[in-house]
């Protein structure tokens, strides 16, 4: 079997702040980029490919800290790489020197998701499978084995984890088969960039009612006047029928989100994104019972499992919305969702940034599939733009993600995309058209 020789990893980034496409009320000129992982073996067919998602300063941060990361990994045969995903996780979390910068979030946990997104991909590929399906396809038993339930025990142990997952492993093909003929049902956020002028905010909410979208979400948190009249147009174009949801990023103190939201609530949103500080778990509670029945959503900036395992405990959530490439890869994610099971909580990850949505809709057949059995309340995002960049990027046909059938994680970045975005030496960032970029 194949031995790892290098982990490398690339900074790429990406100009979309020209456009202003990712643009919010926290992120106003962000340009999307990735701390991008190669796993090389020996064998030249065969390599492991992950990310972890920035939006531009201090990408290079990131990569310096995934080399780190993967250092263990070199010398290694892909055999027993492959054979013990659970250890690998174990075996890079426990360096204590990297773990002192965290732990476990920060840069050093991103880099942890980077590189351990790139053994899943690597696994998926010995496997010759998607990774949804590589997943869909262990035993209870295995998927805890390879679940990261540290410091979680209070709330789920192993019995009661692998007890989960057998209750629906029975019936797992027959939700395969459903997705293959439905998809799995995605929102976009794509029409509703807060840099967008209002012309074309209401051209592309047309845009995605015509595309079948039945989900629509807006940045908000700016000037309340103009949320009011962007959510105005919003609701005018989708109709009555359509879901809107209204994403903050982080902008409010508790009393100022509970004000806020309340004069919006005329537009009836399904729900309130990152309402507050990320890592205020009863702020997220007070806000809840505020703004009742609107939902209240966070998850992509939660550093861990722990914090989850806390919103959970408070009951400050309505939806979480886990990030594939914040937590520590598959391992941290599937203790999350295990605990979303447990508490009744709906997961709906977040995908706005470079390559998230290949990932995550891997993520979310896993859920329906393996652990919730449901689509009751459960949409996962999408944005359209960067996925030309990837070699195997996600399909979306009537607001649904179809099944990935390529074997890997759908992380792999296209040659040209990473020699053209690499910063600051690549084609694009060293001529004329990066000047005013990052």
């Amino acid at each position: 079997m194949a031995r790892i020789v290098s982990v490398q990893a690339t900074d790429v980034r990406f100009p979309t702040s020209l456009t202003q496409d990712g643009s919010d009320a926290m992120n106003k000129d962000g340009d999307y980029s990735a701390a991008y992982v190669v796993i090389r073996t020996d064998d030249p067919a065969l390599s492991g490919y992950g990310f972890t998602f920035t939006i531009g300063r201090g990408n290079d941060v990131c990569v310096l800290a995934a080399e780190q990361r993967g250092l263990p990994l070199v010398g290694m045969s892909v055999e027993e790489v492959v054979a013990d995903l659970g250890g690998v996780y174990r075996h890079l979390k426990s360096d204590s020197q990297l773990r002192w910068l965290g732990p476990e979030k920060g840069v050093e946990h991103l880099a942890m998701a980077a590189v351990m997104n790139a053994v899943w991909d690597l696994a998926a590929r010995v496997a010759g499978k998607p990774l949804w399906r590589l997943l869909v396809d262990m035993t209870p038993e295995e998927l805890v084995d390879v679940a990261d339930l540290s410091y979680l025990s209070d709330v789920l142990t192993r019995d009661e984890a692998v007890a989960l997952l057998a209750e629906l492993a029975p019936t797992r093909e027959a939700r395969v088969a459903e997705l293959a003929e439905t998809g799995y049902p995605c929102y976009t956020t794509s029409a509703g960039w807060l840099g967008y002028s209002d012309d074309k905010l209401r051209r592309l909410c047309q845009e995605a009612v015509d595309a079948g979208y039945r989900h629509v979400k807006l940045k908000v948190g700016a000037n309340l006047d103009d949320d009011i009249r962007r959510l105005r147009i919003a609701r005018e174009v989708i109709g009555d029928d359509a879901q809107l949801m209204i994403d903050a990023n982080q902008v409010w103190d508790v009393p100022q989100a509970i004000e806020w939201v309340g004069a919006l609530a005329e537009f009836r949103p399904l729900w309130i994104e990152e309402p507050t500080s990320p890592d205020d778990v009863l702020g997220h509670a007070a806000v809840r019972r505020a703004v009742a029945p609107i939902g209240v959503a966070t998850g992509e900036h939660g550093m861990n499992r722990v914090l989850f395992k806390q919103m959970f405990q408070a009951g400050a959530i309505d939806y979480c919305q886990l990030d594939a490439a914040r937590l520590a890869s598959v391992n941290e994610i599937l203790a999350v969702y295990l605990m979303a099971r447990k508490f009744g909580v709906p997961v709906c990850p977040h995908a706005g940034g470079v390559g998230l949505c290949e990932l995550v809709q891997h993520l979310s057949i896993f859920d329906y599939v393996a652990v919730s059995g449901t689509l009751e309340d459960r949409v996962t995002e999408y944005v359209d733009h960067l996925h030309e960049h990837f070699v195997d990027p996600c399909v979306v046909e009537n607001g649904a993600y179809t099944l990935p059938s390529r074997p890997g994680y759908s992380a792999e970045m296209r040659a040209d995309s990473v020699a053209a975005h690499t910063y600051p030496t690549g084609a694009y960032w060293a001529g004329a058209a990066g000047s005013s970029g990052a």
